[in-house]
Formats: C-alpha cells, sequence, structure tokens
C-alpha cells in the first residue's frame, strides 16, 4: 500500500514508550506493575509450553544471527503477554517499542514508529485487533519484506518510494484473535494461546510478588489468595496488594490463611473468585430469565455494563470455570453456578439445562 505523506509523517508518535529492560528498585507504592514484572523465562510463572517453545525460537534467531519471527499472542487480559514480550526482549538482548492499536490513529503515526526502529528491536502492539484498516495495511509490507511504500509530492509531482527498514519483530497481543484480519494474522509464525493459571502457578505467582514487596505471608496465605484470583496474575498481584493492606492496618502485617480469607471476605471476593458483578449477571440469568438463554446485549442492559465489559472482563473466567454456557441462542448458567450461589431448588430444570 502506497502512503501519500508530507514532512511531518516522519514524526515520531509521543505515546510509544521505549524500553530498555533492566532490574529496578522496587518500593511498595511506587511503579507497582514495573517493579514485579519478570524479566526472564526463570522468573516468569506458568505457560510453561509456551515458554519451551519461545526459548528455542530464540536460541535458534540467535545462532542464525536474525530477529524472531513475529509473534502473536491471545487469550483473555492479565495472563501475561505484556510482560512475555519484555522478557523476550531481553533474552534477545534487544531495545522493545510499546505501544497500543487505538494509538495508531493516523498513517504517520505507524509509519514514524517503523521508521525509528533498529536493527533486531522488537515493537509491542498491544490490543492488535483493534488496528484500523491504513494501518494494517502499512504493516503488511513492513512484516513480511521489511520494506515501506510511500508516495510523496502532490498532483504532478508526485514520487513513489520504497523504503528499507531494519528487519524487526513484531509482537502483537490480543483478547479477540478471531477478530484479527486473516491477512494479518497469516503474518505471523509464532502464534500461542496463554492459558489460565492454576492455583499451584498463582501461589508461586503470589509469593514471588510478595517477596519483592517485603510482604510476610505464609503458604497457606497464598494459597487462600490464589484460590480466589480467577486463574490470572494480575487479579492475584492486585489481591496481594489489598490483603496486605488489611494485614497491615488490622493485624500485625503478616497475612495468613484467616486473614486473607477475612480480607477478601470483605472485599466481597466469594471462593470462586467471584465479584459482585459476576454474581450479579448469574442471579439476573437465572431469577430474570428461567436460567437462560438469553442474549449478552440483553444482559449488558439489564446490568447497566457495557457489552464489551460483559465479553472481556466477566465471562472469560465465568467460562472457564463452568458456570455459564455460552449457546447460539445466548447465555444460560450451569448446575454448578445455581449450587454455588444456593439455587439448589430451582425448580426450572429443563429451561436451565
Amino acid at each position: 500500500m502506497s502512503i501519500v505523506s508530507d514532512d511531518n509523517d516522519f514524526e515520531i508518535v509521543k505515546n510509544v514508550r521505549e524500553e530498555t529492560i533492566k532490574p529496578e528498585v522496587c518500593d511498595f507504592d511506587r511503579n507497582f506493575e514495573n517493579c514485579i514484572r519478570p524479566k526472564t523465562f526463570e522468573t516468569y510463572i506458568g505457560q510453561s509450553a509456551l515458554k519451551e517453545t519461545l526459548k528455542i525460537s530464540i536460541e535458534a534467531a540467535k545462532r542464525r544471527e536474525l530477529p524472531l519471527d513475529h509473534a502473536l499472542f491471545y487469550g483473555p487480559p492479565g495472563l501475561g503477554k505484556t510482560t512475555l514480550a519484555g522478557v523476550i526482549a531481553e533474552q534477545m538482548g534487544v531495545e522493545i517499542k510499546i505501544t497500543a492499536a487505538p494509538a495508531l490513529e493516523r498513517p504517520r503515526d505507524i509509519i514514524g514508529i517503523l521508521m525509528s526502529l533498529k536493527g533486531g528491536q522488537i515493537l509491542f502492539i498491544d490490543e492488535i485487533h483493534r488496528l484500523n484498516k491504513v494501518a494494517e495495511e502499512i504493516l503488511y509490507p513492513a512484516m513480511e519484506d521489511f520494506f515501506l511504500d510511500m508516495t510523496t509530492g502532490k498532483i504532478q509531482t508526485v514520487k513513489t518510494l520504497r523504503i528499507a527498514l531494519p528487519k524487526f519483530t513484531l509482537i502483537g497481543a490480543t483478547t479477540k484473535a478471531g477478530e484479527l484480519s486473516g491477512p494479518l494474522r497469516d503474518r505471523f509464525g509464532i502464534v500461542h494461546r496463554l492459558e489460565f493459571y492454576s492455583e499451584d502457578e498463582l501461589t508461586r505467582v503470589i509469593k514471588r510478588t510478595a517477596g519483592i514487596l517485603e510482604i510476610e505471608i505464609t503458604e497457606e496465605g497464598a494459597q487462600a489468595v490464589a484460590k480466589r484470583s480467577r486463574g490470572t496474575p494480575r487479579i492475584a498481584n492486585r489481591l496481594v496488594k489489598r490483603v496486605s493492606d488489611y494485614a497491615l492496618v488490622k493485624h500485625d502485617g503478616k497475612i495468613t490463611q484467616d486473614i486473607a480469607n477475612t480480607a477478601l471476605n470483605a472485599l466481597k471476593i466469594d471462593d470462586f473468585g467471584l465479584d459482585n458483578t459476576d454474581r450479579m449477571l448469574l442471579r439476573l440469568i437465572i431469577e430474570k430469565y428461567d436460567g437462560g438463554p438469553v442474549g449478552v446485549e440483553t444482559i449488558a442492559a439489564a446490568l447497566g455494563e457495557d457489552v464489551r465489559t460483559i465479553e472481556d472482563v466477566c465471562e472469560p473466567y465465568l467460562l472457564q470455570a463452568g458456570l455459564l454456557q455460552r449457546t447460539p441462542r445466548g447465555r444460560k448458567v450451569s448446575p454448578e453456578a445455581c449450587r454455588h450461589l444456593g439455587y439448589e431448588n430451582f425448580t426450572d430444570q429443563q429451561n436451565l439445562f
């Protein structure tokens, strides 16, 4: 695709972060997310199969003295896609530029980023399924042939330019791989889905985070937090901080099983990791729609939530936990959801199941 350009098109967008992965001095309140991010595969907990595959690909790329193939990571939010990109940059010994697709609104935004890249660098685009069509078409020759096709000038003075780009690695992250166009998806040489974490893996994540933040926590306390973390490290890390606040104010600062459970109960997070919104969603389907099926638009309107919030935040875990079912006619609750919420005597079994 040829892009009409003027001199201003070579301006580098300001919302791109260029990062060199380095150890940081961490404190509890400043740079919380950055200071707990793993920097190596050894400290990146979970996703074992994916890590082994990436280690082989990275070692092969280094032996060939070539950049890593373009990679696409997809799955529910909070599972470590951005962190994994940083780990890859560290293992490859290169810098990483981080941006998000909604920030790349104009052709010059993506052009500026591509022209600023150095050989071997990694460009990470979060929410890549939200790229607009123009930006996506600019990426096609850049990813495949490492060229940027442009036209400059006006009317009689138009010139076509093909600008060579340094070889780089594009890493895309998305929660909705199905919304990527086929041509863009096919240009990624490495495509992997990140899976929800087990309770054992989350317990290790929690203990590691507590160690970095100098929070005293018992094994049972870590397990109690892990049980309610919805299989998601981001939620686990957030809950560690909230429970630590409670332990510091109400007790001696040490997180035990009893303190963790008391704090999480106060936050209205139950044994399944469900919060008020999750329970309201399930109860709505049971009480107002006979257990379903009911359309997601109807659910969102009844709850006063955005459809994307229901689909991207609530549903992935509810589906994975077997509490919600997605059918061609809409959403249905499962028998497990009824038991968990205390609807054992729900009478309309035919409509439910």
